[in-house]
């Protein structure tokens, strides 16, 4: 059988920046097995599977190594060729998922507004060898929510971090972030998950559903300015409205094109 396949940089207005995923549109749910090498074959952080339902949309998210429980980056790439490529008319997309819930993307001017759950994190006693694994600084703050979350002192120190991504891989999360406030926004982050296939992240979503509600009461507001600082680097305008926050992103599309599968 045939698949379409689009492919797009999410929370950025420039090709090769940002996050890269792909998306492919289905009539229904292929095989788990299948979903998954399909995402082992694409080799990127994350590849997103939708099916039409009578309100929105059905969406499974798969990284190269297992189905991922919530993906912001691969939301918002997936509603961007929904927008751009697939005729969606509406004004806001509601994506249903099994472990996150529905989840509503709203074309905003030239940007995307993805509505997530909140997760703030709360402290913790450090694991043994995670502060080895991201170098000799010492965190001012380890936190834990999904993944573990650890505060520096200076957007530098985030910068400088070189981990030890087999070290890192052993521990039991999903991933790890580091952040830091903003020499020219109000936060910085990076996100690591070499557990899951995906040494550094380019901008992770996700992530942020922890980092906005831990900023938003460290700088006592909740509109923020947000920049993921990898590589390739990611920006966000993020809001924490109660238990949920607001995550706005540019997009655009790289790739689009068809791939054959045998069932």
């Amino acid at each position: 059988m045939t698949i379409p396949i689009y492919q797009a940089d999410a929370f950025t207005d420039k090709l090769f920046g940002g996050n890269p995923a792909a998306i492919c549109p289905l009539t229904e749910w292929l095989p788990d097995e299948v979903m998954q090498k399909i995402a082992i074959e694409n080799n990127l952080a994350e590849t997103a599977f939708l099916v039409k339902t009578g309100n929105g949309y059905k969406l499974r998210w798969f990284t190269p190594e297992y189905e991922i429980d919530l993906c912001g980056h691969a939301t918002l790439a997936s509603a961007h060729i929904l927008f751009t490529e697939l005729g969606f008319e509406g004004d806001a997309i509601h994506f249903e998922t099994v472990k996150a819930g529905t989840l509503i993307v709203k074309k905003d001017g030239d940007k995307y507004t993805m509505d997530f759950p909140s997760r703030p994190p709360i402290p913790i006693e450090p694991p043994m060898g995670l502060k080895e694994a991201l170098g000799e600084k010492e965190p001012v703050a380890y936190l834990r929510s999904r993944d573990y979350f650890l505060v520096y002192e200076t957007e530098q120190d985030v910068r400088d971090i070189s981990p030890d991504f087999f070290a890192l891989s052993k521990m039991d999360t999903v991933g790890i972030i580091v952040t830091a406030r903003g020499d020219n926004s109000d936060f910085v982050s990076r996100f690591f998950a070499p557990g899951a296939g995906i040494p550094e992240d380019p901008v992770t979503g996700s992530a942020h559903c922890n980092l906005i509600p831990y900023w938003a009461k460290i700088l006592g507001k909740n509109s923020l300015h947000a920049y993921q600082i990898s590589a390739r680097r990611g920006e966000l305008w993020c809001e924490l409205k109660g238990d949920r926050v607001l995550m706005s992103g540019k997009a655009v599309t790289y790739l689009k094109g068809e791939i054959s599968v045998a069932l």
